[in-house]
């Protein structure tokens, strides 16, 4: 049915809701920001995200062709980042979608859910096999990209040092908060320079490896569409087991609301677990998060009823706020104007080559570990991705949100891995 005959019918939807109905309740948002009363609490938050994201996802979904290589997360990444570039929104409208985005953190509830949803959703055997199978991958990815990096670099005339540590490391540390203010801090404790100067230093490399790892993604994604036997539509790893039939069945029983609700419960609780664990440990608590509900799904701890709330508010958030999430990334966490004023085709060429070598790494190791080469590829790509911003983007590009929880695993302890090694190199030089 076409896009006309559809509004015809009035059965065309914009996001989750009929198109004379998004329109109605989008002129409320813009009057609201025009009379510069739009609160900055949760509601005006939602007023901000919802309709910007809904509306960029439905373009993208009936783009032709580009929607094949991931247009509606793109869009609703790229063009809000765009438009504060451009000055478009008045500075009350990014302050009500920064209470949610970054005061109230909506982005580490929605990684939470995920991550909870679909490991509490996924057999045991692939879980324990697809966390034991990417190890190797991610570590091997990372070297092979710092030497392939380097190299880039030096042959346009940098020098290995500048490139490692200004380029290569921030790309793959994970993301801006776990990784480059890291960064950031330990460069400035060791060289006894400025702060300030090393985060607008290491941000820009963050912001385009990322930008290419979407790219890469959406590449890959359409590769596995004209050559299913390269991609598992989902499933990583390769093995068979008894009720593997019955484990991959998709659910379609109705949502089940008392479920779903304790699913929130449960997700809270883990990722309280994951704190306390990271005040004993000093460990990243979101890898911690993902390992500690791991043991809960290996062990049977919860019922059936619980395990299949947590999947479908799972798949509830992941199937009505990924774009909306995506719009309030795009316009809080995506600083343009710092890529514009860094990139040069050398810098560019060298950000390129390591996101290209992890990407590639993953997709080879896949063979020899009887894994899906585009899963493993997409896994691989978001040690390159902007932490968990990069995961939802990178994914969603795919429509792979189910492997959020190996995503993380990526991001987060190879981004741990590439700060302590870092760190570890620029303290022996200095030394």
């Amino acid at each position: 049915m076409s896009i006309m005959q559809k509004i015809k019918e009035n059965n065309f939807y914009v996001g989750s809701l009929p198109l004379p109905v998004f329109i109605g309740c989008s002129i409320v948002v813009m009057i609201s920001a025009w009379l510069n009363i739009l609160p900055k609490s949760l509601i005006g938050g939602f007023a901000v995200i919802l309709p910007l994201g809904w509306l960029l996802g439905t373009i993208g979904q009936n783009l032709p062709f580009l929607k094949k290589f991931g247009a509606p997360a793109i869009l609703a990444l790229i063009v809000p980042s765009i438009l504060v570039y451009n000055d478009v929104f008045d500075s009350n409208t990014l302050a009500a979608a920064k209470m949610l985005m970054k005061e109230s953190n909506f982005l580490l509830f929605y990684i939470a859910s995920l991550v909870c949803g679909s490991i509490l959703g996924m057999h045991r055997v692939i879980l324990v096999n697809g966390f034991i199978r990417m190890m190797i991958p991610m570590l091997l990815g990372m070297c092979l990209a710092a030497l392939v990096g380097v190299s880039v670099a030096v042959l346009f005339g940098d020098t290995w040092e500048h490139a490692f540590f200004y380029t290569i490391a921030p790309v793959m540390a994970g993301g801006v908060g776990e990784g480059v203010l890291q960064l950031a801090n330990a460069y400035s404790n060791i060289l006894n320079m400025d702060y300030d100067s090393f985060v607008s230093a290491l941000i820009p490399a963050t912001v385009v490896g990322n930008f290419f790892a979407i790219t890469y993604t959406a590449i890959i994604n359409r590769v596995g569409e004209l050559k299913p036997h390269l991609s598992g539509k989902g499933q990583l790893v390769k093995i068979q087991f008894d009720g593997m039939e019955e484990a991959l069945k998709e659910d379609t029983s109705p949502l089940d609301a008392r479920a779903m609700s304790g699913a929130v419960m449960i997700l809270v609780a883990m990722f309280m677990i994951g704190l306390i664990l990271e005040k004993l440990t000093h460990f990243p608590g979101p890898v911690l998060m993902i390992i500690a509900t791991a043991l809960v799904k290996y062990l049977r701890i919860l019922p059936a009823s619980v395990e299949k709330g947590s999947q479908q508010w799972y798949k509830f958030i992941s199937g009505h706020f990924t774009y909306p999430l995506m719009a309030g990334l795009g316009l809080l966490y995506i600083d343009l104007g710092s890529v514009v004023n860094v990139l040069t085709i050398p810098y560019f060429l060298t950000i390129v080559s390591v996101v290209l070598t992890v990407c590639l790494t993953g997709f080879v190791c896949a063979y020899f570990f009887k894994m899906y080469p585009i899963e493993a590829s997409i896994i691989s790509s978001c040690q390159s991705g902007m932490g968990g911003t990069g995961d939802v983007a990178i994914l969603s590009t795919a429509n792979r949100m189910n492997l959020m929880p190996f995503a993380q695993v990526a991001t987060r302890l190879g981004g741990a891995l590439m700060v302590i090694g870092a760190t570890a190199l620029l303290r022996y030089l200095h030394s």
